[in-house]
């Protein structure tokens, strides 16, 4: 399996495939870089270099007990754009990987960056502080802990089937394969990481790093994302970066990558050929 060790030591499995332009996919909260299969396989198919990491933790990689923290995550990401040599790339993050990809771009610079989209992304700030009134109260995350801790398998399967894709709202058709798929996914990593990465994308405050970033950034978001709402979130985001194009998509869950992967593939085409 393709890796690199960082310079703390961690292995990091990524896959990297086709040629052309690169687009560096970064996974969300607690999956792996298989999540972007349906994103990989359109655009290496159209041209694209596609490249995605499992984060630290997380699917094949290391299962380290320490660094689960955003700028951790961001390094990690600088060392594989790094050690591929990648230039003119377009990152895309979905969910806590939106906060990497705003995380990697002010603290690592531009230089190596066309564009990005962030995708139901954390930013600014998930959790509420009097700074921040519109967040979710701590001991929604603090209960995720908790659930965690208890019992992962099982927190892992009521969050896929129910939550993340939208699954319990009236009239849903859940598909077994694609929550099958995403407790799979988490069931890779180590519970250590998941544990410490709820604090990371709950309490990371990115708001001047949305500031810093020049290269524009497409924020999508459905208006029926559970897991980050979206008043909270996308609006936010987008006034806060210099070139931040706001894309809402009306009742879309926050799988949506997933569940409408042909709506959301043809939009980041869009705005990557524009």
């Amino acid at each position: 399996m393709p890796t690199i060790t960082t310079k703390d030591g961690v292995e990091i499995f990524y896959k990297d495939w086709g040629s052309g332009q690169p687009i560096v996919f970064s996974h969300g909260w607690p999956l792996s870089s298989d999540d972007w299969d349906a994103q990989m396989m359109y655009f290496v198919t159209r041209g694209y270099r596609v490249v995605a990491h499992d984060r630290r933790g997380h699917g094949r990689s290391a299962q380290v007990a320490d660094g689960h923290d955003m700028d951790h995550y961001a390094d990690d990401l600088a060392a594989l754009t790094a050690h591929l040599d990648l230039k003119n790339a377009l990152h895309v993050g979905h969910s806590t990987g939106g906060g990497e990809v705003v995380h990697y771009i002010a603290r690592h610079g531009e230089s190596r960056v066309a564009k990005a989209a962030i995708l139901s992304a954390v930013p600014p700030l998930m959790v509420q502080t009097p700074a921040n009134p519109g967040g979710l109260p701590k001991s929604v995350f603090d209960d995720f802990q908790t659930q965690l801790a208890a019992g992962r398998s099982a927190f892992y399967r009521d969050i896929a089937a129910g939550p993340f894709y939208g699954y319990n709202r009236p009239g849903a058709k859940p598909l077994e394969a694609v929550i099958a798929n995403w407790w799979r996914q988490g069931m890779m990593g180590g519970a250590k990481a998941h544990y410490d990465g709820i604090v990371a994308f709950s309490q990371t405050d990115f708001t001047e790093d949305l500031k810093k970033i020049n290269v524009p950034v497409l924020v999508m978001h459905g208006d029926d994302d559970q897991i980050v709402p979206y008043a909270d979130s996308a609006p936010l985001s987008a006034k806060l970066l210099k070139k931040g194009i706001l894309k809402t998509y009306k009742g879309f869950p926050h799988g949506m990558p997933t569940t409408h992967a042909e709506t959301i593939n043809a939009d980041l085409l869009a705005f990557f050929r524009e």
